[in-house]
Order: C-alpha cells, then structure tokens, then sequence
C-alpha cells in the first residue's frame, strides 16, 4: 500500500486549497487512507444508522459494488470499529453535494480534427459556508460567517487498486464520491444538477439502499469499461438522491455517450448522443430535446438554457477539439459578471482526453481585483499504469 499527498492548486491566501491524493493497494487499504484524510480535511464521522438499513445496505454493495464494501471496510479500521457493525454508515466521508449551475459537452472522435473523444465540464457552486448556504437555501439569511466556504477543499484522487481498474476522480467535499472522473478504460463521467427550475432543496433522508447521487459516478467507474456496460448497470442499479437531483453524462472512447436522467416517479431515460456533441446543463434533456423550443430563463433556472444554447452553438459542425472544447466552456463560465442573485462561481474546468484517460483541470483561486476570476494554470492528471501484482 502507497499513499501520497500533494497541493496542487491554491494555498491559503487563496479561495481554494486543492489536494492530489494518490493510493494504491487493496480496496481496504485505500478506504482506510480516504476515511483518514476526510477525519483530518472535513472533521468527519459516521452517521448513525438504523441496523436493519444498514445490514441491508452491505448487502447490495456485496452484490453489486464489492470495491465500495472492501473500501467501506477500510474505513472501519481507520475508526477502529467493527467492519460489521450496524450503528453507523461507514462512508459519505464528507458532506452532501448540492448541486448547482454546472455546463458539460461530449465531442465523438468523429467530430473532432484529431480523432480523440473530449468530455469537458465546468463545476459551477456557492463561494458560502456551509451556515450561510443552508441559510439561503432556506429562504432566509445569515450574518457572514468565519466558516471556511463549502467548497475551498476539493481533491483530486488516483487510486490504482490491486482487484480493479484504476480511477482518477475529482470531489468538492465528499472522498468516497466524486463530481467526475475517468477509469483506465477510457471511461468519463460527470454529474450536474437535473432540473434547476424545480429545485426545492436538498433531500435529507439519509444513507439509503442502492448508490447514491454522488456515489454513482464512482460505481461505474469502479464496475464498468465502455458505455455499454454503464447502461446495463445503471438500469440494474437501485439508486436514490442524496442531495438534489442529478443527471449524468457518460462517454468512452469509441464514441459513444449518453446522459442518465430519473424523472420524480423513478422513470428512467438514456438520451443518446445523435452523432455529434452531446451537451447538458441543469434542466432534463428528456423533456427538453428541441433546442430550438427551450423556454426562457428565470433566476431559478440558474440560466440554464442561455447556457445551453451558447455550449451547443459553439459545439455544432465538425473540426472540434480540446481548444474548443475549452472555447466552449469559458463562454459560459459564471463569474462576478454572471446574471445570477446567487453567490456562485466556476470552481473548475475540467477537460478529459478520453483516448490517453488524462484530466486536465483549472481551478479558480478568487476575484482579481476588477472582478476577473483568477485561476491556477492547468494541471493534467494521468492515470498511473497497474502496479504489477
């Protein structure tokens, strides 16, 4: 087992502090490592549970995801508890994700002028804490707090197990989850908010049976090689919402791609891509899928369809690529400009070269002081080669 930390982005005279957390080993022994890193980064501890969930709840992971359950494991060693035991939920070693306005587009290597597929994806989020959040969330406000803000800590994790793929992901504030990331396969994934018009919150039901949204990624990641075989596992999978809506785009290198929505009864929708970009905001494709009839916006739909517009506009014909794509996202960047009554900011770029699995991210560092963002130059992330057995 090998475990390394560095700071890659920011530093304390920055809004955000970036970690690269690189471990490889058993499943358990990188489960241990990312429990002690969110003990030391987040304060974290396990939920208390009920048993009968709980029980239930490693049952399904046995089942259908046994890296999450050996990782979970892990965990309980870090804590020095029992692996078994049913008073508490070994992960969701953070906080819950709350979506916000965040932009994604897929360009299929037959689209592109180099014949690479890139998935590209701005993370758009509250520059608040987490008092003053939940506070505006609410309806209401609260005096400016000393808290550090919600998402100043991201991380970026490489785990090169010895009994799987290995991953590359990026995380706000939840180490056992991710917003995206990408497998040595190829594999690329990412989540946004679903529907941004009917936001009512975050759910706050708990550790349910199944994956929940920001565990989701990492479960195909984890489990799947192509998009084929994230389709099959996504329409298996029990899953629920932890936090608000979400929707998700998945692509490989071969040029397949598809976004994942659930409608609020539990239906199911895979929206293909029709053989160029595929592009998704926050509101849902599946009863969205004429752009040329997209509504107009509001403040709750966080401009959700002026965005999409302009990524889709700017993503259309052939000759795209990684420039582009990045072209493509830094037009609908929010920043201290954006027509929003919210505090929110992109946090970051990210851009996966689906045919050398690299992340190559930016990540922003606060305001300049004519309201310009400033951003760390980018950084690529590989993924390492599979430590010999």
């Amino acid at each position: 087992m090998t475990v390394t930390t560095e700071i890659v982005a920011g530093g304390s005279a920055d809004f955000m502090t970036v970690r690269h957390v690189v471990a490889s080993g058993r499943q358990a022994d990188i489960g241990r490592a990312l429990a002690l890193e969110a003990q030391r980064a987040y304060g974290w501890t396990p939920a208390p549970a009920d048993p009968v969930k709980a029980r239930a709840r490693r049952a399904w992971f046995a089942r259908h995801w046994p890296q999450h359950l050996a990782r979970m494991r892990g965990a309980a060693q870090a804590l020095g508890l029992d692996p078994d035991t049913d008073e508490v939920h070994l992960d969701g070693a953070g906080g819950i994700p709350l979506g916000s306005a965040c932009s994604a587009s897929y360009y299929p290597p037959a689209v592109t002028a180099d014949g690479r597929g890139v998935l590209g994806r701005n993370y758009d989020f509250f520059t608040t804490s987490a008092t003053e959040l939940f506070a505006m969330l609410a309806g209401g406000h609260s005096a400016p707090s000393d808290e550090m803000p919600l998402s100043a800590r991201p991380y970026v994790i490489t785990t090169v197990p010895d009994d799987g793929p290995a991953t590359t992901v990026l995380t706000m504030n939840e180490l056992d989850g991710c917003m995206e990331g990408i497998n040595e396969h190829g594999l690329a994934a990412v989540f946004n908010l679903a529907d941004a018009e009917n936001t009512s919150g975050p759910v706050d039901a708990g550790p349910q049976v199944g994956v929940s949204s920001s565990q989701l990624l990492r479960f195909l990641l984890d489990t799947c090689r192509t998009v084929e075989e994230a389709k099959a596992a996504l329409l298996g999978a029990k899953q629920y919402d932890l936090g608000v809506s979400l929707h998700y785009l998945v692509a490989d290198p071969s040029g397949a791609a598809f976004v994942w929505e659930r409608g609020p009864g539990g239906d199911e929708h895979i929206v293909e891509a029709a053989g160029g970009a595929l592009c998704m905001t926050n509101h849902p494709l599946h009863r969205h899928r004429d752009q040329a009839a997209l509504p107009e916006d509001t403040d709750e739909a966080l401009l959700t369809y002026q965005r999409y517009r302009t990524i889709a506009d700017r993503s259309a014909g052939a000759g795209l690529s990684a420039a582009r794509m990045r072209e493509a996202l830094d037009a609908v960047r929010v920043d201290a400009a954006t027509d929003t009554p919210y505090p929110v900011r992109t946090l970051w770029r990210t851009v996966f070269d689906l045919e050398s699995r690299t992340m190559a991210t930016h990540f922003y560092l606060g305001d300049a002081p004519d309201g310009s963002p400033r951003y760390s130059p980018e950084r690529a992330f590989p993924i390492p080669a599979q430590q010999p057995a």
